[in-house]
């Protein structure tokens, strides 16, 4: 090596394939097993972590007894290369290692890797998570222990089939427990544990912990959610809708309505779908959907994997990689996945329209969480409510709209003769689906302030119940005395 080459990986200092050490010990092979179970890396022997070269003393036989301590104290055993320097009648020693292709390998039976400019040692979970990714299988591929094919709920298995083949990505015909086979679902040893998550009769043991927040310590609604993974991705999706915002733009001498939501729906959908196919199963954590005023959170258990960085996600040109392969291959043939590894592209480009609107992302614990805001600004045009949906376009747009109420509106307050729950409105309405009425008739309602919660402080209170406001008196009279 030469002293500029040297001088620039002085200047470069300590980092995720670079270590300094003044001596050889114990240290030094740690280093060299977190390198091999990470990227490969280097580790300098005779320079101090300040990249001052100090020399080290070396003997006729030195190097190779430092080469058989190596073999000796790692599992598999490592073999790296050594080379003996000179600089200014210094000598350092450079040990070089690259990333080992059967992870993870040990130092005196402890599994280590690089972080940055250290080195950490591994959890039980990282262990197998390292072990899995190395023989190209996922935890998922594996049978499910205590499922047997009794546990397969066929409707749900059959509805899969049915959604596989109207998107024509794979042809599944013959009968149910054929096709499972074919997508390797289930075979000889077993369900899988993609077959147990994704059409098992009960409820998994891993929780989504969703639920609408004021601040950090105000929870205003707290649900946690155990379905199978199809409909665990709908009834988040019908959860979050219940909790956000539209607008309403009206139109043309029909007053033809246009919702637009809060969130771009399709954005939402995609980081509902990222947390559940790829959160980390062998962890015990949960998925968790916090709901702000103006911000959602989606955490899941499970940093990125293979080597994906952060600022890797903000490219559109990073590898893709399933943790999850089986369940990851299920939701790409029901078309739920457009793309391996083009999520996070795609809410990029469903949040454009928003011009405020943004996503990040950070691991954080021992989980990844991705984030998407928007900053509230007051709009001057309803042309405006189509790029950006705040509370102040909700309000400007609710007050042009009052005269022209919708005929689910219309419904809600001829039939409100006095104070109803949610559930009495509904059977008065004729409407079944909950989320349908809450956002096609009652929340339009309440924003136009045709109606009012008879506890409005406390809008999720068990005893809530629904009135007439004098707006909509007022707005029935009118409407009495034109007809």
């Amino acid at each position: 090596m030469t002293n500029k080459a040297l001088q620039h990986l002085l200047k470069q200092g300590e980092n995720e394939t670079l270590e300094f050490k003044t001596s050889f010990s114990d240290e030094v092979i740690i280093s060299l097993v977190a390198f091999a179970n990470t990227k490969g890396g280097e580790v300098f022997i005779g320079i101090s972590d300040k990249g001052e070269v100090k020399g080290v003393n070396i003997g006729q036989e030195t190097i190779q007894k430092w080469l058989n301590e190596i073999k000796l104290k790692t599992e598999p055993s490592i073999i790296p290369t050594i080379k003996e320097h000179k600089v200014e009648d210094k000598i350092y020693v450079t040990i070089h290692v690259q990333e080992f292709p059967i992870k993870p390998l040990s130092f005196k039976g402890r599994y280590y890797k690089r972080v940055n400019n250290s080195n950490h040692q591994l959890s039980p979970t990282e262990i197998a998570d390292l072990n899995l990714q190395t023989l190209q299988v996922s935890w998922d591929a594996y049978p499910a222990s205590n499922y047997t094919i009794n546990d397969i709920d066929w409707n749900k298995v059959k509805q899969f089939i049915n959604k596989v083949n109207e998107k024509g990505r794979f042809n599944l015909d013959g009968n149910l427990e054929a096709n499972l086979k074919k997508l390797n679902l289930i075979s000889e040893k077993g369900i899988s544990n993609a077959a147990a998550l994704l059409f098992s009769k009960e409820d998994t043991i891993y929780n989504l912990h969703i639920g609408r927040f004021k601040s950090l310590s105000f929870i205003v609604d707290d649900r946690i959610f155990r379905h199978t993974l199809f409909e665990l991705v709908e009834e988040t999706m019908k959860y979050i809708i219940s909790q956000i915002k539209f607008a309403f733009e009206i139109t043309g001498e029909t007053t033809q309505r246009t919702e637009i939501p809060e969130y771009p729906l399709d954005a939402i959908r995609e980081l509902v779908l990222n947390a559940i196919v790829h959160r980390d199963y062998l962890s015990s954590g949960d998925i968790q959907i916090k709901i702000f005023d103006n911000y959602i959170t989606f955490y899941n258990p499970g940093k990125l994997a293979n080597h994906l960085t952060i600022e890797d996600l903000k490219t559109d040109k990073y590898p893709a990689y399933a943790r999850n392969k089986m369940i990851a291959e299920a939701f790409y043939l029901t078309g739920d996945i457009e793309k391996y590894g083009s999520g996070f592209m795609r809410i990029r480009k469903a949040i454009e329209v928003y011009p405020t609107m943004k996503i990040e992302y950070e691991e954080i614990g021992k989980g990844f969480m991705a984030t998407i805001s928007y900053t509230k600004q007051k709009t001057s045009s309803i042309n405006q409510v189509t790029e950006q949906v705040t509370e102040q376009v909700t309000e400007q747009v609710t007050e042009q709209v009052t005269e022209q109420v919708t005929e689910q509106v219309r419904k809600v307050i001829t039939v409100l003769e006095q104070e109803m729950t949610i559930k009495e409105l509904m059977e008065r309405v004729g409407i079944r689906h909950r989320p349908t009425f809450i956002y096609n008739y009652l929340k339009p309602a309440l924003e136009l302030k045709l109606i009012e919660m008879t506890i409005p402080d406390k809008p999720n209170s068990k005893n809530q119940q629904y009135k007439l406001s004098e707006k909509g008196r007022s707005f029935l009279l009118n409407k009495r005395k034109e007809g």
